[in-house]
């Protein structure tokens, strides 16, 4: 073969070879382009620019007095596109940068001037379309920096992207924390108010443009603006006040500092609507501070305790086993029961007493007694009644985390035939929340009607209300009015003869309760040699006409004593005077509304019909009598004495004295055309009254 062939076929390979490849590009082109194209084009689109969830303004949580006490302040991140209008050229980026790197320094005293001027040299070099400038900047502050040099050119001349964000605050702090509770994308289950209305709260999101640029940092597309607006969440009425929630905590967290307790809790009902209107819990941390950490208002179910002889009691009372004046043998503050624990009383050595005297002195004797000699035979007639008073059912709070009662009956697995009944009867062998205690206790106080307790009584958005909340009935009459009348005898009779009467009785106001002192379990070792002890007080105030009903709960107290008279007892009177003193409405006389004065009021001459409608209005009783019966000797004590009106034809009536629409009325009816001078009462007439004068005369009356 020869040289030139063999550089041919060479060169022929060669550009078969390019076109081949080229052939291979081309038709890689036309794939990805057109049989490709959709998915890649889509996929661009995804990687470049998408749309980015702006969360919307919360709703605002108010008090019962419209208090704020949770909002949503906006606060907002900083960043500046280098390559904006105003600063596109290097010229006019140069000769303003130092100024605004003065004044950033001089605002916020993180960095140097010459720090601050590096930064933003060194972004203007690399081309930075969204450099952070800061962090959680205030509305105020925004203010302050849109004046700076760059920044004062406007939004899109001076390259300042403001991000609007959303921050929860607590004007009142720690005040109701627990209870406002907190919105937390890492924790599933629901906290407080926060969590259990958020679906009204959270209101609708809005959409903003971003676009992907280097380092792969999402900027606005539209400098920060939202392509579909957020629709703010609506706002939360709560029941809480927060005077007396103030109150409440600082009562709770002194006594807990002084008993050095483990935890406690109060709660502030309001009788007759069932609004809570103050909720405090405090849990002692590791270093021996007081902080809200959970509801155990709400969520710790626990033995009650002598609390739970409400129940004990009444259930005896209405079955007829017993009334107030029974006797009982306590034998001394001990007994055994037959093949069972001996019970004992807090104070040992009295015998024989009625079950008025052992409720008051809170025998635990008397009560296992009672219950144990008239149930022992049919223990479910006890525990069917307890159950009629629902107490073996959540409430169904408005807010999550209740605790789930436990009332034993006989069919229930850990039902111990020898001493679970006479246990139960002293608040033992069950599992009861202070919330669910008192509602109980509310139940008496509001004549028998058991309501469960809200949190949230109105729900509005832009100032109108989207949905109002009432107190869900749970029983409309617990007991009939013959027990509920016994029971209230006992509940006084706590405070002013028996173990609440050195701490809680008050001269000014009555107040009704229950003290409980209870033994609770050490987890596995029950209740050993360590004994822990559960302190409370649940009643009603005033008693005579009870307007609030309130439990206080403080669980192992290991300074000083642990009786709940004098653990729980200082916390309820406390908070109960407080209140007392605030409430202009509790135990004060029904105001008496006079009309201008003491006096009665002044009488004019005029429409009977009108006069009549306004002593009506005025709650004045009219005497028909005669308009001078009080110059005459006659008793107006009880009334105004007056006298329709009259007036004869051609005969003028006197309107000396009447306003003007009274005389007009008079002398129009008379028949004469009146002309009126000035303006007030009127002080003379033309024409004397008495006068005959033909219909149709002119008469001049002067007002002053």
């Amino acid at each position: 073969m020869s040289i030139r062939t063999n550089i041919l076929i060479r060169v022929y390979l060669a550009f078969g070879l390019i076109l081949l490849f080229a052939g291979a590009v081309v038709f890689q082109l036309y794939r990805v382009q057109f049989i490709q194209g959709k998915k890649w084009r889509s996929m661009s689109s995804r990687l470049s620019t998408e749309y980015q969830t702006v969360e919307a303004a919360r709703g605002n949580i108010f008090s019962n007095d419209m208090s704020l006490l949770a909002t949503s302040v906006p606060e907002y991140e900083l960043h500046m596109d280098m390559l904006a209008a105003g600063i596109s050229d290097d010229r006019s980026f140069h000769e303003k940068v130092d100024s605004l790197a003065i004044k950033l320094s001089q605002f916020y005293g993180d960095k140097t001037e010459r720090e601050y001027s590096r930064v933003l040299r060194n972004a203007r070099r690399d081309s930075l379309r969204y450099l952070l400038i800061r962090r959680k900047v205030s509305f105020q502050e925004l203010k302050q920096i849109r004046k700076f040099p760059i920044f004062n050119m406007g939004k899109y001349k001076g390259g300042l992207i403001v991000i609007e964000q959303n921050k929860r605050i607590l004007p009142f702090r720690s005040l109701a924390a627990r209870t406002i509770g907190y919105k937390n994308e890492n924790v599933k289950n629901a906290v407080g108010l926060e969590g259990a209305y958020s679906g009204y709260i959270n209101g609708e999101s809005g959409k903003r443009l971003m676009e992907r640029i280097a380092g792969g940092v999402w900027m606005p597309v539209n400098n920060g603006e939202e392509e579909i607006a957020p629709k703010e969440g609506a706002d939360i009425i709560s029941t809480i006040d927060v005077n007396y929630q103030d109150v409440a905590q600082d009562a709770l967290k002194k006594q807990l500092i002084k008993t050095q307790a483990d935890h406690g809790c109060v709660v502030l009902l309001e009788v007759a609507t069932g609004e809570i209107r103050a909720i405090a819990n405090f849990t002692r941390t590791k270093n021996g501070d007081y902080q809200e950490k959970l509801n155990y208002a709400i969520s710790d179910a626990a033995d009650p305790g002598s609390t739970f002889k409400l129940a004990t009691y009444m259930t005896a009372f209405e079955q007829h086993k017993i009334d107030t004046n029974t006797i009982v043998n306590v034998e001394g503050g001990k007994y055994k029961i037959p093949k069972g624990p001996t019970i004992t009383d807090a104070e040992v050595g009295k015998n024989m007493m009625t079950a008025k005297q052992a409720f008051e002195e809170s025998s635990n004797v008397a009560a296992a007694k009672f219950v144990y000699n008239h149930y022992n035979n049919n223990p479910k007639q006890f525990t069917d009644k307890l159950y009629s008073y629902h107490l073996n059912e959540k409430l169904g709070l408005q807010i999550p985390g209740e605790g789930a009662p436990v009332v034993k009956n006989p069919k229930s697995r850990s039902w111990n035939k020898n001493y679970t009944l006479p246990e139960m009867a002293y608040g033992y062998e069950m599992k009861i929340t202070p919330l669910q205690m008192l509602t109980l206790y509310n139940a008496v106080a509001n004549n028998g009607k058991m309501i469960a307790p809200i949190f949230v009584k109105e729900i509005r958005r832009l100032g109108n209300t989207v949905e109002q909340f009432q107190a869900r009935v749970i029983n409309e009459k617990v007991c009939s009015d013959a027990t509920l009348g016994k029971m209230r005898s006992l509940l006084e009779g706590v405070v002013t003869e028996g173990t609440g009467k050195n701490v809680i009785k008050n001269s000014l106001y009555t107040v009704a309760g229950k003290t409980g002192t209870a033994q609770i379990a050490n987890g596995s070792s029950g209740y050993g040699i360590k004994k822990t002890y559960q302190a409370s007080f649940c009643g009603y105030f005033p008693a005579n006409h009870p307007k609030y009903s309130m439990i206080v709960v403080i669980n192992h107290p290991t300074t000083g004593d642990y009786l709940a008279a004098k653990v729980a007892g200082p916390v309820f009177r406390e908070i109960a005077d407080r209140v007392y003193s605030n409430d202009l409405e509790i135990n004060q006389a029904t105001p008496v509304h006079f009309a201008g004065n003491t006096n009665m009021p002044q009488i004019k001459k005029g429409n009977l019909k009108a006069l009549k409608q306004v002593y009506t209005k005025l709650g004045v009783k009219p005497l028909y009598a005669s308009n001078n019966a009080a110059n005459n000797g006659v008793d107006t004590s009880n009334g105004i004495a007056f006298e329709e009106v009259n007036y004869k034809n051609g005969v003028v009536p006197s309107v000396i004295g009447m306003d003007l629409s009274d005389a007009l009325y008079l002398l129009g009816n008379a028949g004469y055309k009146v002309m009126v001078r000035g303006s007030g009462t009127v002080i003379s007439q033309s024409v004397t009254g008495g006068s005959i004068v033909p219909k149709g005369s002119k008469i001049i009356i002067e007002l002053q």
